[in-house]
């Protein structure tokens, strides 16, 4: 290759190195490189050049020639000649000392060529910079950098001459007045110290092993004078930071006597710097060095400077560390390691240091020396040995520190310490409490807060932090074993630990069973020797409280349990037994519940059992005495617990029951009555419990103690109360009358069955009564009462359980009637409306119906107030099942209580409804209780529609066995009630059906007897009801509908005339119920009675329909609107011609009432029929829009639609969209099919009528309309293959717009010619004649269908295909282009279709098409591509004869399309050019013609277009074996498939191999093709072309560069090289790399 052509490259790439893109720029660099290391000195030479030819090149060019220079140098050093290299020294030195400014970038990329030639030629690198480096001449800065950077990258190199390099620089150090001068001198300082001290480490491999520290000493120590005297205290911190880093460096080679003498001024000097530099890394790093210096020869002046270094160390240890930076990390260190250092020359100086420290309470400074400590204790473990006292000692203060920083770093520091035997000392114990006392924190946050302040330690990360320390403790420092066992039992019981608790017991399990295994004496606790431990008793009721609550205090259940299976032994001999058995299996029940899931009542009693079973197995009342007495005592530490607290209560009263000592028994009730806080529910609850469960044992003597305690000052208010409840003044005497009411309740639960009858009259209820009955009668309950109410109403309920297990009790009679049952109204309004947590409903309302039968009689008024609420009070209670938030009064119940509560309270209320009715048994009486109800049977609400009709299905059950008809009264109120009732027969939830149906079997019976019947009569259709009820089980609709229809029959039959009216019109009001199943039961029974009884409501029809009209706004339902619709056609079916007229004159478009109406009707296939016929007839007839001008002005005219035509196609839609206009529509199909289409074709662009008085919101879409009803006619043929590919191609869409409605036809029709070709003869016979119909819009569509169903061999089987062809050849010279158009394409289709005719009209075909090719009159060249396409096609069947002589012809007519702006006209004719290639194989001329278009696919490869890369790789394959070589047709076959993707890069570059070493006589004619795409308009194929130069160029072997313009390539990758596009750049500038 031409030396000129490489040199043009590389210049064009130095031209192009500062290319805006980033990546071009990278590409640049890269082929220059490239070029750099194939030809070194060739490109080194041409950088040089370009750099000297331009002086004033841009300071950004200059360097990305520098760093080329550099990367070319450093990879190819060896291969470089002599003197090439050292003319790039003297370049590079000369553009570094060019400026006398620094300028950064320019002379560091020279400084970095310097560095780099300089590993391997440093002696002629160092001949070039000591010229610029003369004694009494000050360098210029990088030459002085150059220096340093050399140091380090070639230390072996450069110490040899760091000799003279100092001897020369020590002058110079005093001429120099710039900071930055002396920065350079500072940091070149630091960089050959730190070279000579590796150089003297390494000497085993340095070239001259005799070089000593002292060769350097004096130099060194002359320039550490000019440095530390006059430069360190420059106002400048850069400068002062690397000084110091120097001054560090250098203090390791100054001779020791020098070093001594400096020391009292180097270090004041060096910690000043702290203060004025806020990068305190470099200082403290130096500091390091400087002390590790003085240590090594053994200062004694170190001393003199300990106070203050300590002090500055310290202040440095106590700066915060930033763990996202760096440096601080590092600082931190580095004064660790001074005060390491330091502790080994002064260990008693500095630990009082560090312990006078740690007394300043400031937070930081505390932090610091709690670090400092701890580093100590772990890194210098000898020195600090006898100092452990000392240390303890000190430790206390930051312990008593409120920062949780501060505490962090105590946890830490105490780990180390145990670590290193600290806390077995005297003292030691103080720390573990520290641990454990931060085990116990409560929570910073709530649950998803985070902290504010990231620097902040929450008590939650604290609290891990010392969790895992104990653990930590207990698991690996084993001679901490008897420091932590038995002491930390002592954690255990006072409350301030109690979160602490699941850590300790976890680490008391470890040491326990680590002792039992290894049978240590002291696995036995000894209590009365230990301090401070807290007794068998309180211990084992601690732990079994907080079993209890098991996922309380971070989940401490599990642990406590299995603690007390290993303190067994210890807490009494005789439980371990028992509890191995028993504890376990308690275990388990905890592994397998959640706090959810656990069932808090059931393990209560589990445990309370297990208790009562220990304590019989301990079998020792005076140790069961002694925990009696110190649960009690002990009851004090849960006043802040309740719910522990109300349990450990009931734990007293299962030991006092085991307690046979009665005055103990005595003496503990008298304690727990006394100090209990009767002012919350929770603890008089567990009082109550307590007491009642110790009444088991004990009933006289508890009796007797709570009539002692009832008589007592605690019930006077008088001063001495306050003595006695201690303080609790606040106490109302009726929170402890409560507590006592309570107590008598669960006394007569709890005590046994044979001694409590004969208590309950005189003893328990008189004094229940004693303690309640001053505020019940006369006075009005206040709120505030609400304790004693409750109280009041749970002891009877307790009592009532007791009692009914032994007797059957008579209702309480009380005179003061209406007093009384005010009072009892008012205990109901009291009530919390959403909850049942209270039997205060039902007892109240049982009272009440005890009450209404007595004297004197309720007024009309007090009976409505007394129904409403009470009514209201229940039918308003949530749902069984809901679960109620716990208040503070009372515990949530459990749901079996609440089952039961349930049942009771609407029991209660239906006995007060009988009660009610029974004095007055009349309709209205009834229509008295029914409107109570009445409004609830219809909630939106299952439970309280259930409630509602229960009740009311009771109460007609007792209307009617209490029904005595005397004279013949009218049952006035019937329709209305079977209007409101029937539908509920059909309710969604299942209990309401069968009572709906007993309400409708009531009514009808009831209706019997006043129709005159007598008692005993049975009507055989009304029974037949009851056998409904079965079927109303199954919630299957048509089951539930079938039955309605079956009891509507009856009601009918049943029904008198002038009730009907009412009966219906209630049952539209049920149409829009709140249950969509009601709507339903509400249309079937309507429908099911205008059938039977709608002949004589004719006057009603109006009215009737406008009521649908109004109720079809509201209804929701689906089905109910079909419900609706059928009403309208069992009207319909009595009045057809005038529902018919109303539709037609709707407005359009219609709404979903009328549309409803149309679709009703379809429903009736004689009706459907009529109408169908008629819309075929007047669509055929009738004009489908008229032309409309847009503006007399401008011009122009829109298409609008005629209002009749589209009216009907819309009614036509809904009717078939009625699944039983099937039968119609498959009768007249091809007829329909084809007037749809034809209307579809006509409708499309065409828009809606504008009516001025309708505010549609949304116009119609006239072609949708059409297509939709296209749409429902195929689905109601059964067609569904046929609309399932409709429905996956998105066809109906596509049909009904104007710019897709071509192909939308088009996939109809294959659709049809797959799957329904046998439906086609029929069609096509219709659709012929509208092929000559005057609208252009309905040829385009009829000729669109018939060119695809010539694309289908079916139609050759059908023997239809002779007509569709005369048909397209007589639409070849339709007026209409796209008539044309869809010709040409059907005529291609047949290629397709029927391949086997294509030789019969061959000659029709190929005269179609070559005209075709050439039409003039075509705008978008959409027939010309049709032309093509088609001629692809039909070519594959052509026999040879036929086209042989037209190959050339043909070829030469399609090659200006390959270029060809439109992308499928490009992929068409390199389609096509595949095809023809079959009828040239083996004709030279026809593989001239694919040499000429080769390099055309080959770039069009890369084509933006993926149906022409397509195209291309088909054409390339099949055109393969023409090109004439063996290798290139295997690449092209193995390599071009459709579905692979191509490395397009790989494959060229491939090709080229090939097609120079089979074709090398066509190189020119190739590289000149390629050549010309460079100026091609899509930037891929210039990209695309430049690739192909670039890979050509570098397989090509030398002989055959004579083929190609070098000169020519050269400037046209130059000019490709300023392309707009950067990707262009980008290739050109990678094919550039390939000029050598």
């Amino acid at each position: 290759m031409d030396e000129t052509d490489v040199e043009q490259v590389t210049l064009a790439l130095l031209d192009a190195a500062t290319d805006k893109d980033p990546e071009v720029q990278r590409q640049v660099r890269k082929s220059m490189l490239t070029l750099g290391k194939l030809q070194p000195d060739r490109v080194l030479a041409m950088c040089q050049d370009y750099l000297l030819k331009h002086p004033k090149l841009v300071v950004s060019h200059r360097v990305v020639i520098l760093q080329t220079i550099e990367l070319i140098a450093g990879c190819r050093i060896e291969e470089i000649s002599s003197p090439r290299i050292k003319s790039i020294i003297s370049l590079a030195s000369d553009e570094m000392t060019r400026s006398k400014e620094v300028i950064p970038d320019w002379q560091q990329a020279a400084s970095n060529i310097l560095v780099a030639v300089g590993n391997k030629h440093i002696n002629d690198v160092m001949e070039e910079i000591l010229n610029k480096f003369q004694p009494g001449v000050l360098p210029h800065f990088f030459v002085i950098q150059t220096l340093a950077n050399l140091s380090d990258s070639n230390v072996y190199g450069m110490v040899p001459f760091l000799n003279a390099i100092l001897g020369t620089l020590l002058p110079m150090l005093s001429m120099a007045k710039h900071d930055n001068m002396k920065w350079a001198f500072s940091s070149a300082l630091c960089h050959f110290s730190d070279s000579i001290l590796e150089y003297l480490a390494n000497l085993d491999k340095a070239p001259d092993p005799t070089v000593r520290k002292d060769t350097f000493s004096s130099e060194i120590y002359a320039a550490y004078e000019i440095l530390f005297n006059n430069w360190i205290q420059s106002r400048e911190s850069k400068l002062r930071l690397t000084v110091a880093e120097a001054v560090g460096s250098m203090c390791h080679l100054m001779a020791n006597d020098k070093l001594e003498e400096q020391i009292p001024k180097l270090i004041p000097t060096m910690l000043s710097l702290y203060k004025k530099n806020n990068e305190h890394f470099i200082i403290s790093k130096s500091l390091c060095q400087v002390l590790d210096a003085s240590v090594n020869m053994g200062s004694r002046v170190l001393e003199t400077q300990l106070d203050s270094l300590l002090l500055a160390l310290h202040h440095q240890a106590s700066a915060p560390i930033d763990y996202n930076n760096p440096p601080t990390v590092k600082n931190h260190n580095e004064v660790l390691r001074c005060f390491s250092l330091l502790a080994n020359s002064f260990p008693d100086r500095l630990v009082m240091f560090v312990l006078q420290k740690l007394e300043n309470s400031n937070e930081r400074s505390r932090m610091g020396s709690l670090a400092v400590l701890r580093h100590l204790i772990n890194s210098t473990t000898s020195t600090m040995e006898n100092k452990k006292l000392l240390i303890l000692a000190s430790i206390r203060q930051p312990m008593a520190d409120h920062s949780n920083k501060v505490k962090k770093r105590v946890v830490q520091v105490i780990s180390a310490m145990a670590h290193h035997g600290y806390l077995e000392l005297e003292g030691g114990e103080l720390l573990v409490r520290f641990i454990v006392q931060h085990c116990a924190l409560p929570d910073t946050y709530q649950r998803g807060e985070k902290p504010t302040d990231p620097e902040e330690v929450t008590n939650e990360s604290l609290r891990t932090m010392c969790d895992n320390t104990l653990h930590l403790l207990t698991t690996t420092v084993g001679r901490l074993a008897d420091v932590l066992w038995p002491k930390l039992l002592y954690y255990l019981t006072p409350s301030q630990y109690s979160n602490a608790t699941t850590p300790l017991c976890k680490s008391l399990i470890i040491l326990g069973n680590k002792k039992k295994q290894n049978q240590e004496p002291s696995c036995n606790i000894n209590f009365t020797q230990e301090v401070n431990l807290p007794s068998p008793q309180t211990l084992m009721i601690r732990l079994l409280v907080n079993a209890a609550f098991p996922f309380n205090s971070r989940g401490h259940g599990a642990p406590s349990l299995s603690l007390l299976q290993i303190l067994g032994i210890n807490i009494h001999p005789n439980t371990e037994i028992l509890w191995e058995k028993e504890i376990p299996a308690l275990l388990s029940i905890l592994d397998e519940s959640t706090s959810q899931s656990l069932d808090k009542k059931h393990w209560d009693e589990k445990l309370l059992k297990f208790l009562s079973k220990t304590l019989a197995t301990i079998d020792d009342d005076k140790w069961v005495c002694q925990l009696a007495a110190e649960a009690t005592r002990y009851l004090s530490t849960y006043n802040n617990a309740l719910e522990e607290k109300n349990f450990l209560y009931q734990c007293i009263g299962v030991t006092l029951q085991q307690c046979f000592n009665k005055e103990v028994v005595k003496k503990q009730l008298q304690e727990v009555l006394l100090t209990a806080r009767h002012n919350d529910a929770l603890e008089r609850e567990g009082v109550a419990l307590g007491v009642g469960l110790c009444a088991n044992s004990h009933l006289e003597g508890t009796l007797a103690k709570l009539d002692e305690f009832g008589k007592s000052d605690a019930f006077k208010k008088s001063p001495s109360i306050f003595n006695l409840l201690k303080e609790r003044n606040d106490v109302e005497v009726e929170k402890v009358k409560s507590t006592l009411i309570l107590c008598y309740g669960q006394v007569a639960l709890n005590a046994p069955p044979e001694k409590i009858l004969n208590r309950i009259d005189q003893d328990i209820l008189r004094c229940i009564s004693k303690h309640f009955n001053t505020k019940v009668l006369g006075i009005k309950v206040e709120t505030k009462d609400l304790t004693m109410k409750l109280s009041l109403i749970q002891s009877v309920g307790l009592i009532a359980k007791a009692i009914s297990e032994c007797v059957k009790k008579q209702g309480y009679v009380f005179s003061r009637k209406q007093e009384l049952i005010t009072v009892m109204l008012d205990f109901i309004k009291a009530e919390p409306a959403d909850t049942l947590r209270t039997p205060v409903r039902h007892l109240v309302m049982t009272t009440c119906a005890n009450l209404l039968p007595l004297d004197p009689v309720l007024s009309e008024n007090e009976i409505f107030d007394l129904l409403k609420v009470c009514v209201n009070s229940v039918f308003s209670l949530p749902p069984e099942t809901h679960t109620p938030e716990k208040t503070k009064e009372e515990e949530i119940l459990d749901p079996k209580k609440r089952k039961a509560l349930y049942k009771d309270t609407m029991a209660a209320l239906q006995e007060l409804l009988k009660s009610v009715l029974a004095k007055e048994p009349t309709p209205d009486g009834l229509q008295n209780v029914f409107k109570h109800i009445e409004s609830w049977l219809s909630s939106g609400q299952d439970h309280q529609r259930e409630r509602a009709i229960t009740a009311t299905a009771h109460v007609l059950s007792y209307y009617l066995d209490n029904l005595t008809v005397k004279n013949m009264v009218s049952f006035h109120n019937f329709g209305a009630l079977l209007g409101r009732l029937s539908p509920r027969c059909s309710d969604p939830h299942p209990a309401v059906r069968p009572a709906a149906v007993d309400c409708i079997y009531a009514l009808l019976y009831i209706q019997l007897r006043y129709e005159g019947f007598a008692l005993d009569y049975k009507d055989e259709s009304v029974d037949g009801l009851l056998t409904l009820k079965n079927q109303l089980e199954n919630p299957d609709h048509s089951v539930l509908y079938k039955t309605c229809s079956d009891l509507t029959k009856v009601m009918s039959k049943r029904l008198p005339q002038q009730q009907l009216a009412t009966l219906i019109f209630m049952l539209f009001e049920g149409l829009v119920d709140t249950q969509t199943n009601c709507c339903r039961a509400s249309s079937v029974i309507l429908n099911t009675l205008l059938k039977n009884r709608g002949a004589g409501l004719q006057e009603l029809v109006p009215e009737m329909l406008e009521v649908l009209h109004t109720r079809l706004q509201s209804i929701t339902e689906e089905q109910v609107r079909v419900a609706v619709g059928q009403t309208v056609l069992i009207l319909a079916s009595q009045h057809l011609q005038t529902v018919i007229n109303a539709l037609i004159n709707q407005p359009l478009p219609y709404d979903s009432w009328t549309s409803e109406m149309w679709m009703a009707l379809g429903a009736d296939p004689i009706v459907a029929n009529q109408i169908i016929e008629m819309v075929m007839e007047k669509l055929l007839i009738m004009a489908p829009y008229i032309d409309k001008k847009e503006n007399m002005i401008r011009g122009g005219s829109t298409k609008m639609a005629t209002n009749q035509p589209l009216a009907m196609t819309c009614g036509l839609k809904e009717l078939l969209l009625n699944g039983q206009s099937q039968e119609p529509a498959v009768s007249q199909f091809p007829q329909l099919f084809s007037c749809l289409i034809v209307r579809v074709g006509a409708s499309v662009g065409v828009s809606a009528p504008r009516d001025n008085n309708t505010k549609s919101t949304s116009p119609i879409h006239v072609a949708g309309v059409a297509t939709d009803a296209l749409k429902i006619l195929l689905a109601r043929a059964q067609l569904d293959e046929v609309m399932k590919r409709m429905d996956e191609d998105n066809t109906w869409d596509t049909m009904r717009e104007p710019n897709t409605h071509i192909s939308g036809i088009t996939l109809l029709a294959r659709a049809m010619a797959k799957h329904a070709g046998p439906r086609l003869p029929a069609i096509l016979e219709c659709l012929c004649p509208s092929l000559n119909n005057i609208y252009e819009c309905q040829r385009i569509t009829v000729t669109a269908f018939f060119s695809e169903l010539l694309n289908h061999h079916v139609v050759s089987e059908l023997m239809l295909i002779d007509v569709l062809m005369n048909n397209m050849m007589e639409r070849i010279s339709d007026p209409s282009c796209t008539v044309r158009m869809l010709a040409v394409r059907g005529l291609g289709n047949i290629a397709v279709g029927s391949p086997e005719k294509v030789n019969k009209y061959a000659k029709e075909l190929l005269a179609a098409m070559s005209s075709g090719m050439e039409e003039k009159d075509d705008p978008g060249k959409l027939i010309t591509l049709e032309a093509m396409s088609g001629l692809s096609k039909v070519l594959l069947y052509l026999d040879k004869k036929n086209v042989h002589l037209l190959v050339v012809y043909i070829f030469m007519k399609i090659k200006p399309f390959l270029e060809s702006e439109n992308d499928e006209i490009r992929c068409a004719s390199i389609h096509l050019m595949g095809n023809l290639s079959k009828f040239g194989s083996g004709e030279q001329v026809f593989k001239d013609q694919i040499h000429n278009v080769l390099v055309s696919l080959l770039l069009h490869l890369v084509d933006p277009n993926a149906h022409v890369v397509k195209a291309c790789k088909f054409a390339m394959r099949v055109c393969a074996p023409v090109v004439g070589s063996d290798q290139i047709t295997t690449m092209f076959q193995n390599h071009l498939h459709d579905d692979k993707s191509l490395h397009y890069g790989e494959f060229i570059n491939d090709l080229t191999k090939y097609l120079i070493q089979d074709f090398p006589s066509m190189l020119n004619f190739y590289h000149i093709s390629v050549i010309q795409f460079f100026k091609s308009n899509w930037p891929e194929v210039r990209a695309a072309a430049a690739m192909f130069i670039g890979f050509l160029l570098s397989n090509l072997s030398e002989e055959h560069f004579s083929h190609l313009n070098t000169g020519t390539i050269t400037k046209g990758l130059v000019m490709l090289l300023q392309d707009p596009d950067p990707v262009v750049r980008m290739k050109a500038a990678e094919a550039m790399g390939h000029f050598h």
